[in-house]
This record gives C-alpha cells, sequence and structure tokens, in this order.
C-alpha cells in the first residue's frame, strides 16, 4: 500500500491545510484526502509542486508499507 505522508508533511512545516491548498492552487477537498490517505489518485504535476512548497522529496510525501497478510 502507498502512503502520502501529507499530514506528518503539513505538522513538520507548522502549515494547515489551507495554507497548503493556497500556496500549491490544489483544491483545499484534495489536500484533505491526501491528509486523510483517502485520495486515489495523485498527479506527478502535484507531486512536484508539493515537493516545492513543503522543500521536499518525492519520499518524504509518499511511502511504500508492506500489507499484513490474512
Amino acid at each position: 500500500m502507498i502512503r502520502i505522508k501529507i499530514a506528518e508533511l503539513l505538522a513538520k512545516n507548522k502549515m494547515t491545510q489551507k495554507q497548503l491548498s493556497e500556496l500549491t492552487n490544489i483544491r483545499a477537498a484534495t489536500i484533505s484526502k491526501m491528509r486523510y490517505e483517502e485520495n486515489k489518485r495523485i498527479t506527478i504535476q502535484q507531486i512536484d509542486i508539493l515537493c516545492k512548497v513543503l522543500h521536499c522529496q518525492v519520499g518524504d510525501i509518499l511511502e511504500y508499507v508492506e500489507e499484513e497478510e490474512s
């Protein structure tokens, strides 16, 4: 499973979802879905602007986590 680590980056940068939305021109609803890992799709352009605004690398935003087998 791929985790989107926006919540951690917002906390690290002392930024609100609204501020991130305004700085990136990504809809607030989309930022919220990313934060709560409900988003099924994220574009390369969104990753690019998030990296620029949050001063981070792609690996800081996305993380692969193996799912436990049932």
